[in-house]
């Protein structure tokens, strides 16, 4: 139970996100949700503490629909790993992986549209509708929004991000709708691919030329020693990604999102940002304050005065 604010407090947390409300005002937030967090989360109902229903997607979307309200124009991104994997155990399907990534045949990837168009977008939308009539769910197949092509044969219906055509988020974000975006995308052929949902967030928001690029995840940003939790870089910039990756320091789940960071800031998005969504209003706090919650990336010789 967190303790009661004094309204002197309270009016200093609202002038203190006024200067950051007037600079991002119609400015695009890309937003990355990430399965692993809404996973993480919906385990530990401490992460739910401050939401209006106590629980943690009902936290994520307050945040969210209040960006909007607030003139900011989020765009929302989701992954679904561990709920994909989670069905394909219930239905007695054994999971294979190759360099971490999962081989998706025909029924793997039919599972994996099921969640992610038919579960985890659906909630997402729901749980922002609930505040108002803003959030629409939306598939990279949708439009041709995203045009995939094939990772690897041995991978399966795994895919890249070929093309993005931002032309239909532009549309929504026009009419003062909040874009909620599953990672399933076709080639010049139709086929559908399943596509990492990080590499997803990155492209979209260079496509949009976004001002920051978000990503909740289910670690408190980036560590110089990946074992000491007390090591969270405030901030890096690209080259030091590199480094981190060539080093070690960043590995395993965490090189999508790096990978995704650079590419988006050297594409132009002026920052990019690693968040843990299990902290209950992580995105305002790093969007609206002086001192944020995660890692923020920034490109090289940037004054950040």
């Amino acid at each position: 139970m967190t303790a009661e604010l004094a309204p002197s407090q309270r009016a200093a947390v609202l002038v203190e996100a006024l200067p950051y409300i007037l600079r991002f005002w119609g400015k695009i937030i890309v937003i990355k949700y990430g399965g692993n967090a809404l996973a993480s989360a919906d385990g530990d109902p401490s992460a739910a503490e401050g939401s209006a229903d106590g629980g943690a997607l009902a936290s994520f979307a307050e945040d969210v629909v209040l960006m909007r309200s607030v003139g900011l124009l989020p765009v929302v991104i989701h992954g679904g790993g561990p709920q994909i994997g989670e069905l394909m155990a219930r239905l007695g399907k054994v999971a294979e992986f190759r360099d971490g990534m999962r081989v998706t045949d025909a029924e793997t990837l039919e599972i994996a549209s099921m969640v992610l168009i038919g579960k985890v977008n659906r909630e997402i939308v729901s749980a922002m509708n609930v505040h108002g009539s803003l959030a629409v769910g939306l598939s990279g197949e949708d439009a041709n929004m995203i045009t995939a092509t094939a990772r690897d044969v041995a991978l399966g219906f795994v895919g890249d991000v070929h093309v993005v055509d931002p032309s239909i988020l532009q549309r929504l974000l026009a009419q003062g709708l909040i874009p909620v975006v599953a990672t399933i995308a076709g080639d010049t052929k139709g086929q559908a691919y399943n596509i990492n949902a990080d590499a997803v967030a990155g492209a979209i928001a260079a496509a949009l030329h976004a001002e920051k690029l978000v990503y909740l995840t289910d670690v408190a940003g980036l560590r110089a020693d990946p074992d000491d939790p007390g090591s969270r870089l405030g901030r890096v910039t690209v080259d030091q990604l590199d480094a981190m990756v060539a080093s070690g320091a960043a590995s395993a789940g965490m090189i999508p999102k790096v990978e995704a960071c650079a590419r988006a800031v050297r594409a132009g998005v002026p920052r990019a940002h690693i968040l843990d969504g299990r902290v209950p209003h992580a995105l305002l706090l790093e969007v609206f304050s002086d001192r944020g919650v995660g890692t923020m990336i920034t490109g090289e010789g940037e004054d950040l005065t």
